[in-house]
């Protein structure tokens, strides 16, 4: 089997999640370079990677590189992206700076894997709320087509980074010593709160923020499909790892639950997880370091024509980052 010379950039909570994804699904790597702004040594499930400085001459002979968008990296790809696609490398990019651009595909492997025939030597991975969602609207458009959604998102401090997920933990402990809790990775304290404002306030978007505006902009490009109109709230919970998404979706035909579960049974990278009455749905304690994007809660919304409700859960650090820039290179690879 041929292998690969891969690059990582960035060794934050997504980075480290690359490097572990790489290892756990057997990727044929001949090398992981670990790339980010300070050379030292880092340690992944007892292995010792060389950090070396991200500069353009350390792409030199990779095949791969994965820019994870943690650690000062964010931005990153804005910098040495298209610098590594001219040294011959197929980047594949988890930050946000290039989802829109008409050059580069962006791509969910299970839901437009075609779009990869396009690239240019540069892919994108969609947002990780975006992901989730999309695991499970995909197999139901292909069906009958979406008119619109509602997402309401429950989205863990994770997606934030490793000082979020310290931050969220030193709350709790203060909390329970009684001493005062004090916040600096968010606008406020997130221990025992929800905050309603996810990424900055875009001046063009009537009151949504900017991870708002991606699940709209990135869910058109995706199912290329500029009508579908979405509405989204993303909020910050006091959740450790796993994004939560509750769906409503308005269909061009009726879409009842047991079809809804038929085609859902079917899907590659779900799993249908919906019996209320034993307490059985989606939670991020389930898909906390799972890969699939689990889905429950399927019923009926009568407040619409065609209405159908879903309650999604996924792991915004494997599937919605890692795991997904992962299995585009597979695909990459796999098409030859």
């Amino acid at each position: 089997m041929k292998k690969y010379r891969v690059g990582v950039v960035g060794i934050g909570a997504v980075g480290a999640e690359m490097i572990r994804v790489l290892r756990q699904r057997d990727f044929p790597c001949e090398e992981i370079r670990v790339l980010a702004r300070k050379e030292r040594d880092e340690v992944v499930d007892g292995e010792t990677f060389h950090v070396v400085p991200a500069t353009p001459e350390a792409f030199q002979g990779l095949n791969f590189a994965f820019f994870a968008g943690t650690e000062g990296a964010k931005g990153a790809s804005q910098q040495l992206g298209w610098q590594a696609v001219e040294k011959g490398v197929i980047v594949i990019d988890n930050g946000d700076d290039f989802r829109m651009d008409s050059r580069v595909p962006l791509v969910i492997p299970e839901v437009n894997a075609p779009a990869l025939a396009k690239h240019m030597g540069f892919i994108s991975n969609p947002n990780c709320s975006t992901i989730i969602a999309l695991m499970a609207l995909a197999p139901l458009y292909r069906v009958a087509r979406i008119r619109r959604f509602i997402a309401s998102t429950y989205q863990a401090v994770s997606g934030t980074g490793r000082n979020a997920i310290l931050e969220l933990e030193q709350q709790v402990k203060n909390y329970v010593a009684g001493k005062p809790l004090e916040h600096m990775a968010y606008p406020h304290q997130i221990a025992f709160n929800v905050i309603p404002k996810i990424g900055g306030l875009k001046s063009d978007a009537g009151g949504h923020t900017s991870e708002e505006v991606k699940m709209r902009n990135e869910t058109r490009k995706i199912f290329e499909d500029k009508k579908i109109r979405v509405c989204a709230t993303c909020v910050r919970v006091p959740v450790i790892n796993g994004h939560s998404e509750a769906l409503n979706i308005e269909f061009d035909r009726p879409m009842d639950p047991a079809e809804a579960r038929d085609i859902f049974s079917r899907a590659p990278g779900v799993v249908v997880f919906d019996a209320i009455e034993r307490d059985e749905y989606p939670m991020p304690i389930n898909v906390s370091g799972q890969d699939n994007v689990f889905v429950g809660r399927i019923r009926a919304d009568e407040s619409v024509k065609n209405g159908l409700s879903l309650f999604v859960c996924g792991d915004n650090i494997r599937k919605g980052a890692a795991t997904n820039a992962v299995q585009i290179a597979e695909k990459l690879i796999e098409k030859g």
